[in-house]
């Protein structure tokens, strides 16, 4: 795009900055400071030049408008696709001048909107796939906050190490879930993936490129990490590896009891008996969710010893006889789920809306939580989803802006809810339901994990992140002062 498009472009981009649409309906428009005086924001003689592409094509910004969720649309004026991150500081230097909202987008795996903005500038986080040279004294690597976790870990087995945690999807970008979280069944043993961060390098929203850490620059690094963008855009991270296995042990183990399973399941992660603790919860042929199903995995050398199943499974009062054993390479372990998003491409349902619902429950409740949740859960109210319910140790869960509940051993309970997009009734229960769900679970000390679909408005907010609320807003104001950045979260 030549340099006089790119300026027309911006002129648009700025007086369509007027209003920003919420995080959910609702929520309350705001307008950019040159349209309240009943202005626009000038000349624009001092659009950066770009190393990348600045996209104003149809096409680009209806795919910036679409997420995984695929009940939100929120159309930006423009879409960056940087070659560098130079780039991304010029833009956001732009934008904050200008008052023109902005969102960093990764995969694109977001299922509500949060990584959209309407009349504003996605900047892709893509292009940003360097990855560094491991670090043999430190055992770590630094990469670009848009390289997948896959990427990541092919590379990184070369040198016989891994990443410690993983999502059960691995084609999500190191940023995106450096900005939430980043929670798997090796949590447990690890914390999120954001605990195994240990430098950033940030845009903030003031568009100053900074590095941070624990020890440089630290109220900026815990202000970013689970941040969900409302301080700086992610632009490269420093990860924490391991030594990886060649090969795992993988356990589904059948449970008929609600409470026998959960117990079992937190047995295993305060013992650390297995590397990796998950659970699905499944409906029975009556269509009441009431089939459980642990799922355990046992490192093999050079991490551990060969697993022995006897030492593994003793004392576990799963159903004896319906448990499924089976030896799998690592990497394929840490995949599974690559063949089953393949079909679900082929068949249309990955295109389907997913209001989904996750939650953190204290484990003190867990039991009681969990049954009058299942309860009031039907089939139609999950689709060809499923539901995951682990536990997870909060004392490896170090970063304070990933809010979990004030308990030892607090649950993850996550609907992965799946509906035709254009079944709006379903999408609207689902997500009603959603937020039954999260009042029930916040009023006994839970929390939402937010990466699904629960609306909240600002009062939600400020009670979600409770004491680390004012850390946030001060945040907010130092590295953000324009208040620009991410406003499909609606945070502020």
């Amino acid at each position: 795009m030549s340099q006089p498009t790119r300026r027309n472009t911006l002129r648009g981009l700025v007086a369509s900055a007027a209003v920003v649409v919420g995080f959910h309906p609702g929520a309350q428009a705001w307008a950019t400071e040159d349209t309240r005086k009943g202005g626009l924001a000038g000349d624009f003689e001092d659009l950066p030049p770009l190393d990348g592409t600045l996209l104003t094509d149809e096409e680009s910004r209806a795919a910036a408008a679409e997420d995984y969720g695929h009940i939100v649309h929120r159309t930006p004026r423009a879409v960056l696709r940087p070659g560098s991150v130079d780039d991304v500081v010029a833009m956001v230097r732009f934008c904050g001048k200008h008052g023109i909202p902005v969102a960093p987008r990764g995969q694109g795996h977001a299922t509500m909107g949060q990584a959209q903005v309407k009349h504003g500038l996605v900047i892709e986080t893509t292009p940003l796939a360097d990855i560094g040279p491991v670090d043999a004294d430190s055992d770590t690597v630094t990469v670009g906050a848009g390289v997948r976790w896959s990427t990541l870990t092919k590379a990184t087995l070369e040198h016989g190490l891994t990443p410690p945690v993983f999502t059960d999807y691995l084609e999500l970008s190191v940023g995106g879930t450096a900005s939430v979280g980043g929670i798997g069944g090796q949590t447990h043993q690890h914390g999120a993936q954001v605990d195994t961060v240990t430098e950033l390098r940030v845009v903030t929203g003031a568009g100053e490129l900074v590095r941070c850490s624990t020890r440089r620059h630290p109220e900026l690094f815990d202000a970013v990490r689970a941040g969900l963008g409302q301080c700086a855009i992610i632009v490269g991270a420093t990860v924490r590896l391991v030594r990886a296995p060649e090969t795992v042990r993988h356990y589904l183990l059948p449970y008929a009891d609600l409470d026998t399973f959960l117990t079992d399941q937190r047995r295993l992660v305060e013992e650390r008996r297995f590397a990796y603790v998950e659970g699905q919860v499944a409906p029975d042929d009556s269509g009441a969710f009431r089939t459980y199903l642990l799922e355990a995995v046992a490192y093999g050398p050079p991490v551990g010893p060969e697993p022995d199943d006897e030492a593994l499974l003793r004392g576990l009062r799963f159903e004896r006889g319906g448990e499924e054993i089976a030896n799998l390479g690592y990497y394929a372990f840490l995949d599974r789920l690559a063949a089953s998003v393949a079909e679900q491409k082929e068949s249309g349902v990955w295109y389907d809306a997913h209001p989904w619902l996750n939650l953190l429950l204290p484990g003190e409740h867990v039991t009681r939580l969990a049954e009058d949740f299942l309860t009031s859960l039907t089939p139609d109210l999950v689709g060809p989803g499923v539901v995951l319910l682990y536990p997870l140790q909060r004392d490896q869960l170090r970063t304070p802006l990933l809010r979990t509940p004030d308990d030892p051993a607090p649950y993850l309970l996550a609907v992965l809810r799946s509906t035709p997009p254009e079944d709006e009734a379903t999408v609207k229960r689902m997500l009603e339901h959603n937020r039954t769900a999260y009042e029930d679970v916040r009023d006994a000390g839970g929390k939402q994990y937010p990466v699904g679909s629960v609306p909240f408005d600002k009062r939600d907010w400020r009670d979600h992140f409770g004491r680390a609320w004012p850390r946030l807003v001060a945040a907010r104001h130092r590295y953000d002062p324009h208040g620009i950045l991410v406003p499909g979260q609606g945070i502020f």
